[in-house]
């Protein structure tokens, strides 16, 4: 049985309070924050013969989920990490959805991320939404609502899972890392978007350290020590999705200074003086673009479109120097 994160209990009760489950709930929030744990956990309890406040580890139902072989628990991921859910995976889950439980109980289905189908795939899905064979329940996962079809979020209950406080994921962060100081948990939570779990994992593979290489090659550039081309060969082994996601963050930042003058705008301390001195020399509506285009190309890169990371490096470093020339 996966435990819950701390965050995750107060949504966790609610679930579990509803007498009479939806059909088809869809968990959405921010990535990072265990979703797909929860939903894994809310399939265990549904699927449980003997459940109380959680699933209850012991039954043959328990035990055939804690082995991956129970008939009822059906799972759409994608095939590669990255991919899309295509239409004949859909195909085949109605398929089988349409058939008696094995178990003679329930059946569960988690779609995860459910923004991985395609319009294709997602109208494939919809009857099933609208009309489930009785006892079969749909539990989405998704880290993106707005990519999802309408029609395919109005026929969920929609359950939000927030980011937790700061506090809480401080606390997390230092009992799952051995010798983590206060302060490092903070850089670490900062440079992941206060995302807990992305924060764990950045400390298991030097995120840290990525983040001062990321951070030293801009003020390079600025300072005329680098160029674009030479930052994007640096930076190849570094997730692009890592990059963009803190280019993202500063341009936030850099526009909020410009129009507020309030240092707490900066609340990224490692790029305070850089984008403090850019906002000096720079107006709104050239940060506005900038950022536009930043967070179009985000859009693609947490897509998994298909790209090139260089070229791709360069023009994001080409449109940031051109903030300062301007």
């Amino acid at each position: 049985m996966a435990s819950l994160y701390p965050w995750q209990q107060p949504i966790w009760q609610q679930l579990i309070n509803n007498p009479k489950p939806a059909h088809a709930y869809l968990l959405h929030g921010p990535e990072g924050t265990g979703k797909y744990q929860l939903a894994l956990a809310l399939a265990k309890y549904w699927l449980c013969q003997q459940p109380k406040q959680q699933a209850c580890g012991q039954c043959s139902s328990c035990k055939l989920i804690a082995a991956d072989s129970h008939p009822d628990l059906l799972q759409l991921l994608p095939v590669e990490k990255g991919k899309n859910i295509v239409i004949s995976q859909v195909r085949e889950l109605v398929d089988t959805i349409m058939q008696t439980s094995q178990q003679g109980g329930r059946q569960v289905v988690i779609i995860e991320p459910a923004e991985a189908m395609g319009v294709a795939a997602a109208n494939a899905l919809l009857k099933s939404l609208e009309e489930p064979t009785k006892d079969t329940y749909f539990i989405l996962v998704s880290h993106q609502l707005g990519f999802l079809l309408p029609t395919i979020k109005s026929r969920c209950l929609l359950q939000r899972c927030p980011l937790p406080t700061v506090v809480e994921s401080q606390q997390w962060l230092q009992h799952q890392v051995a010798d983590l100081t206060t302060l490092q948990a903070q850089q670490l939570l900062q440079i992941a978007g206060y995302s807990p779990l992305l924060a764990l994992e950045l400390a298991k593979t030097e995120g840290l350290a990525q983040r001062a290489t990321v951070v030293e090659g801009v003020k390079q550039l600025f300072k005329g020590q680098a160029t674009p081309s030479d930052l994007a060969g640096a930076w190849a082994k570094i997730p692009l999705t890592l990059i963009f996601s803190w280019f993202a963050a500063w341009g936030h930042e850099l526009f909020s200074f410009k129009v507020t003058q309030l240092p707490e705008a900066l609340s990224s301390t490692d790029m305070a003086v850089v984008l403090g001195f850019l906002a000096k020399h720079t107006e709104t509506t050239e940060i506005s673009q900038t950022q536009q285009w930043v967070l179009a190309e985000r859009q693609k890169v947490l897509q998994h479109a298909p790209l090139r990371a260089d070229l791709l490096l360069e023009s994001l470093l080409v449109r940031w120097q051109a903030l300062l020339r301007r």
